[in-house]
């Protein structure tokens, strides 16, 4: 075995770290699999089926708005489209935190049931309004419940699988989110080509009735013990504070940079210098002084664990961008219809979920995830070269196959990333590390649709023909609006407007490539650690029966 990276930083936490280290060593023992192997009974795969249709919901949700997306802008009457995306991706960032800590504290099951609530809720809203602040209002409520699903559904199943097992149950999630995320353009482009755009977030209520009630039926987990007094007690409530106001004033300039206001604008570099500075205002927080972090030190004080989350980052910085600006290319470039850019971008949604399911079971026989890794960076890298040569005039079979190629490895990285991150600690350590690694998964979606959007509404002010802009006195995010009307153009401004789109993402797509190389020399920093055997017993499906705790002989690797 490899020696193990060497956790740095104040002597408190290093006490801390030994502790951790001490209790996952002292946790279940390892006996024949016949004795320790989870059930996998019926009650087993209802609560899978919970986390499956949760997970398919916010999946459908998010991909399906991409190609509606100039229809309801256009029928709202707004120019900040970029907000649609970016409130939803913000309020999921913001409540990841939060909702991990909630699901330690009161238990998985009342955060899950609460979190498809508010995802109603925030459907109810979005189908009702009537104008772009309103949607964006519900979209941020949306977003609020999205997190806490998002979140939950990898604690509960690290809760009943052991880590050495969960790529086989991870893929079969993905392929869940990834027949979502196919399907979703089709459905929104459907609905938004008949005027019906509202329906996208009506359809979402009675799905979440049903996932609803499958969480008060089946999902009778272990509740932790205290009152109500003493859990809110436990709330590290100042860092779920610190982390939203620093995301939300990152956001705010990133959106605004090259669009609002000049890069060099102090609207732009005060929110921008205030939000970094609150992200490393809350690590610090974090590592010194509450009792009960939301991200505690140790989750990032290895080498390998610290390379799992950037690449989780830079991954989901990938697929968000590329989801959300191919069927802008196939709308714009090819003049396609809604629901047939939706089909167009199948090429990668189900390229993803096959190589996601296939990389975790090569893990779970090899028990190695480095060479995945390896090879699907560098796989990506090509891919994403390859879209960066797309132009208004390419033919659709080859953007589609750039697509596949780019996909199938974006999605294996997706079922590889959890083990590095989780290898190296306790099992105890799972929640909060799962809750970390989306937070970094949402706020790559964060900066995957802001960034891409912004290079795009910055290069079409330049490339557009003045003659189009001319129709748009309130600026180049109302042109966007224009898209679905670029069919209905006349020679030689079709071309030209066609032309202008394709020429504005193709920086798009190159900020893509270079995400991709940094990915690449982060995974080079990750070490060989064993798979965990077990999973936390404090955790589970109730049962009626006492919870044996052995402890165990055989030293599990818990710091790396």
């Amino acid at each position: 075995m490899e020696s193990h990276d060497q956790p740095s930083g104040p002597s408190s936490q290093t006490v801390s770290i030994s502790e951790e280290a001490k209790a996952s060593q002292e946790s279940v023992k390892v006996e024949p699999a016949q004795d320790t192997k989870p059930k996998r009974d019926w009650r087993f795969w209802m609560v899978f089926l919970c986390l499956t249709m949760a997970q398919f919901i916010t999946a459908l949700e998010l991909s399906a708005v991409s190609t509606a997306l100039p229809s309801i802008v256009a029928a709202l009457k707004g120019d900040q489209f970029v907000w649609v995306g970016s409130a939803y991706t913000l309020a999921t960032t913001a409540f990841v935190p939060l909702s991990g800590g909630l699901a330690e504290t009161f238990g998985r099951k009342i955060t899950m049931f609460g979190s498809i609530v508010i995802f109603a809720i925030g459907s109810a809203l979005c189908g009702a309004a009537t104008d772009m602040n309103f949607l964006i209002a519900g979209r941020t409520v949306q977003g609020l419940g999205g997190g806490g699903i998002a979140s939950l559904c990898q604690i509960i199943l690290s809760d009943m699988v052991p880590l050495r097992e969960r790529g086989l149950y991870t893929g079969l999630i993905a392929m869940t989110f990834t027949i979502a995320s196919g399907i979703g353009p089709v459905i929104g482009g459907a609905l938004a080509q008949s005027g019906q755009w509202r329906w996208l977030f009506y359809l979402n209520i009675p799905i979440c009735g049903l996932a609803a009630g499958l969480v008060l039926i089946f999902l009778n987990l272990r509740t932790p013990p205290g009152t109500l007094s003493e859990k809110l007690a436990k709330m590290d409530w100042t860092g779920n504070a610190l982390v939203i106001a620093a995301t939300t004033s990152c956001m705010i300039g990133l959106t605004w940079g090259g669009v609002q206001y000049q890069w060099s604008s102090y609207h732009i570099l005060v929110p921008l210098i205030l939000g970094l500075a609150g992200l490393a205002g809350f690590l610090v927080y974090e590592a010194c002084i509450p009792n009960n972090p939301v991200v505690p030190y140790h989750l990032l004080s290895t080498r390998t664990a610290l390379s799992g989350h950037l690449q989780t980052f830079l991954v989901f910085t990938i697929i968000q961008c590329l989801l959300y600006y191919i069927p802008v290319y196939f709308q714009a470039c090819f003049s396609a219809s809604p629901v047939a850019s939706g089909v167009d971008v199948f090429g990668m949604a189900f390229a993803l979920s096959p190589m996601t399911l296939v990389t975790g079971v090569t893990i779970a026989i090899s028990r190695q995830y480095r060479p995945q890794l390896w090879l699907a960076w560098a796989m990506i890298l090509v891919g994403t070269g390859l879209l960066s040569t797309m132009a208004y005039d390419t033919s659709r079979a080859r953007a589609i196959g750039f697509q596949i190629l780019t996909g199938a490895f974006l999605g294996s990285v997706c079922g590889a990333v959890f083990f590095p991150i989780l290898a190296p600690i306790p099992i105890q350590s799972n929640a909060r590390a799962i809750a970390l690694y989306t937070f970094f998964r949402n706020f790559a979606n964060i900066i995957g649709v802001t960034i891409g959007g912004t290079i795009l509404q910055n290069e079409l002010g330049t490339h557009l023909p003045a003659a189009f802009t001319a129709r748009f006195p309130e600026g180049v995010a109302s042109a966007y609006s224009a898209i679905p009307v670029i069919p209905t153009l006349e020679e030689p401004l079709k071309t030209q407007v066609r032309q202008a789109f394709g020429e504005s993402l193709k920086p798009v797509w190159q900020f893509t490539i270079g995400v991709s190389g940094v990915g690449l020399l982060v995974s080079l920093l990750m070490k060989h650690l064993p798979l965990h055997t077990e999973v936390d017993k404090k955790w589970g499906i109730e049962d009626g029966k006492e919870v044996s705790v052995v402890p165990s002989m055989e030293k599990e690797s818990s710091v790396a």
